[in-house]
């Protein structure tokens, strides 16, 4: 049996968007086992993928020696893991003086995206293509989804009967993303003015958030309430998998280049997602993605992408995303 070591850590949104990968080993290796080395409850969300045969989270003490091993991450625990960890033949990559670098030619590419703001601005390779790159692998854009237990099915069916939702016209909205990125977030107002049209032409609306939301998640729905305007609200506390069963029952998730967007999108639902300081290009849609892009984002990406400005999250309209729910809704 072939042996194979894959490592991808974090961001949690990029561990699930690196997945396709064990679909492709796993296709082309049958007769295979395939270990994934992650950290965090993120591990939570990735149970139940067939192509993955067994998932540890650090720390993880290799014991084993592996035919191949992946690294797709840049963190230093991970490059210092893959130095570690026997195995024959290693892509991706690994610390040489303190610093990420290739184990092999294909892994080069990723790397120049992330430390050449020139190549970062030109590229128009997705993650998965890069990532894929790196493994060495051909890409033919392999989907990898996220599995729902009964019990996560439960859980969502218990939230639509305590709130009595039952619409089939309902819209999730997610508020977060990484600090890291400041202005990767739609802006409150214009988030409002989104869903009072929307709520003016009969969608219900349920807003997510996590921990990093909870004072935002209250004040805004609090002002909304006091225009007698109902929408639902998530538990910033959710586990991953309740997150994931609770975006499973919207029909359309609005949101930024996110966490909530590749859940969305391994779930295999409806997402219009709104770019202002990341790359559209490197998103990969798998057909259920329609992208809204700033008309200011060239100002910004990547040189600035780190920096807040209010004109950029006001720069993508409400009636331009809503009439993408509704395009999204027909199809």
């Amino acid at each position: 049996m072939k042996k194979i070591c894959i490592i991808k850590l974090g961001a949690d949104g990029d561990v699930l968007r690196t997945m396709p990968i064990a679909r492709a080993l796993k296709e082309k290796n049958q007769d295979s086992r395939i270990v994934w080395v992650t950290k965090g409850d993120i591990s939570d969300l990735m149970q139940g993928n067939t192509y993955i045969d067994q998932i540890f989270t650090l720390p993880f003490i290799p014991d084993e020696k592996f035919l191949e091993l992946y690294n797709f991450d840049l963190e230093k625990d991970a490059c210092e893991l893959a130095s570690k960890i026997e195995a024959e033949k290693k892509f991706g990559f690994f610390l040489k003086e303190g610093y990420p670098a290739p184990f092999n030619i294909g892994a080069e590419y990723y790397l120049s995206t992330v430390f050449d703001d020139d190549v970062k601005k030109t590229n128009k390779k997705t993650y998965q293509e890069m990532m894929f790159m790196a493994a060495e692998l051909r890409y033919q854009r392999e989907y990898c989804p996220i599995y729902l237990s009964k019990q996560d099915l439960d859980f969502a069916k218990e939230f639509t009967n305590m709130n009595y939702l039952h619409s089939e016209k309902l819209i999730g909205i997610h508020m977060g993303a990484s600090s890291r990125w400041p202005s990767k977030v739609w802006s409150e107002i214009k988030q409002r003015e989104f869903i009072i049209k929307a709520k003016e032409k009969g969608y219900e609306i349920i807003l997510f958030g996590g921990p990093n939301e909870i004072g935002k998640l209250d004040f805004f729905s609090h002002e909304l309430e006091k225009k007698l305007i109902r929408i639902y609200r998530n538990d910033p506390h959710n586990s991953k998998r309740e997150f994931a069963s609770l975006v499973s029952l919207c029909k359309v998730i609005v949101c930024s280049d996110s966490f909530a967007l590749h859940v969305a999108l391994g779930l295999g639902k409806k997402a219009i997602g709104l770019f202002f300081v990341t790359s559209p290009d490197e998103v990969e849609g798998y057909g259920f993605l329609s992208k809204i892009v700033s008309s200011k984002l060239p100002e910004f990406f990547p040189e600035k992408s780190d920096q807040f400005n209010e004109d950029l999250v006001n720069s993508i309209s409400a009636d331009e995303v809503l009439n993408a729910v509704e395009k999204a809704m027909k199809n």
